[in-house]
């Protein structure tokens, strides 16, 4: 791992983490600040953090705080940013004048794997990433998480996109993009809340090791941007896809109706699922994420293992 050479703090544990060799997994911000309510974000937030201590990494969750960049949080600052008002949700075109202004921001999967990136971390665990929203072929709704994977080199692990977007349309830019989306343990891209749809996975891997062998060569061949792990649910947690169709495309009708657009549209389409749902949504959301933070762990003990015998 490398040493910052940006404005980035390090938690203490993180430190430690990098002096020990110990595998760090990077985590998102907007899914405590914008994805629940208080206590409840919090409470998810430390048990995905511990789930990732379980496996034997350190976890860092990123956020920019008062203007800083941080990596990996202290108890005390999970706590202040769970219970923090007005929170910006940041991404690439957020980042710096979010700094620049001494702001408080949440960090998307984009902004994420730039901190990591800077920190040093090869290894982000996620929900689901951001993609091509329905409609963009009018819109240009194309989340800023595809042009990141493509040029940051880092290694997400996602339950496949979020469920309420364009699947195949989102394939088809990570493809064009040269973005590896590689299914772990199966055949078909997992849909999020459901652990199969009935599209292909670019490709396949079983074991962890392999994800890091493919991360490590990567960087090798000197290729830019990083992978997409799409992990599917456990079925045991999953909402069926058919289950879920009807629910998805009355949200959606709803969001249009009101005239809902650009960032305000996934926080909108995912409290009017969860409230169609009955709060299903979000438990099977929980699920998925602590199951992405455990594999994630996984690769990035592997990624310490190839290196230390390079």
């Amino acid at each position: 791992m490398t040493v910052p050479t940006a404005p980035v703090t390090l938690a203490p544990d993180v430190i430690a983490a990098k002096a020990n060799n110990t595998p760090i997994v990077a985590l998102e911000s907007t899914i405590i600040t914008h994805g629940m309510p208080f206590p409840q974000n919090l409470d998810v937030a430390r048990q995905v953090e511990a789930d990732i201590r379980a496996k034997g990494a350190v976890p860092a969750t990123m956020a920019v705080l008062d203007g800083t960049l941080h990596a990996g949080l202290t108890g005390h600052q999970l706590e202040s940013l769970a219970q923090a008002k007005n929170v910006a949700k940041l991404s690439r075109a957020d980042i710096a004048a979010c700094m620049a202004t001494g702001g408080t921001g949440a960090t998307t999967v984009a902004a994420t794997m730039i901190i990591a990136r800077l920190a040093g971390i090869d290894v982000f665990a996620t929900g689901g990433i951001g993609g091509v929203h329905k409609g963009a072929e009018t819109s240009f709704d194309i989340s800023a998480d595809l042009t990141e994977l493509a040029q940051t080199a880092v290694t997400v692990v996602a339950a496949g996109a979020k469920a309420i977007l364009d699947v195949p349309k989102t394939l088809e830019v990570l493809e064009t993009g040269g973005v590896p989306v590689i299914a772990y343990g199966q055949d078909s891209f997992p849909a999020f809340w459901s652990a199969q749809s009935a599209l292909a996975a670019p490709l396949r891997m079983d074991r962890a090791a392999d994800i890091a062998r493919a991360h490590l060569m990567r960087a090798e061949l000197g290729l830019p941007g990083g992978q997409l792990i799409a992990n599917p649910i456990p079925t045991s947690d999953e909402i069926s896809a058919e289950t879920l169709a009807p629910v998805i495309a009355q949200a959606t009708s709803e969001a249009d109706a009101q005239g809902i657009t650009g960032k305000g549209v996934t926080p909108f389409l995912l409290q009017r699922i969860f409230e169609l749902t009955e709060g299903r949504s979000l438990t099977a959301n929980i699920a998925l994420v602590r199951n992405n933070a455990r594999l994630a762990a996984d690769i990035a003990h592997e990624i310490n293992i190839a290196r230390s015998k390079a």
